[in-house]
């Protein structure tokens, strides 16, 4: 299963920045095990239901640790039997822009 999901805390910087905020967060996601890559606008990690909510709790609650307010957007690809997808997906979809490529 993949899980995409953007962490907002309501306590920025000086500079209107959430980045201090949710390092914690991050060193949390980073530290799980789990398969995951942050991008500028999401995190994705990959694993079962319950070890992904897990993570997905415990960085919130990071995030939050300053008794801010944190808001969570969550996005799951529910697919039994499928693990890797994380790049797997990606890859399909880099195969099928060259094949359209080749074809024009």
């Amino acid at each position: 299963m993949l899980f995409a999901f953007s962490i907002s805390p309501s306590t920025v910087g000086d500079n209107g920045s959430v980045s201090e905020s949710l390092a914690g967060a991050i060193k949390v996601i980073r530290e799980s095990g789990l398969p995951n890559e942050t991008t500028s606008m999401f995190t994705t990690i990959e694993g079962e239901w319950d070890e992904c909510l897990d993570v997905i709790k415990r960085a919130c609650e990071a995030a939050g640790s300053d008794g801010g307010r944190v808001g969570l957007v969550l996005k799951a690809d529910i697919r039994p039997g499928y693990t890797g997808q994380l790049t797997e997906k990606v890859q399909r979809l880099d195969s099928a822009v060259e094949r359209h490529s080749s074809a024009s």
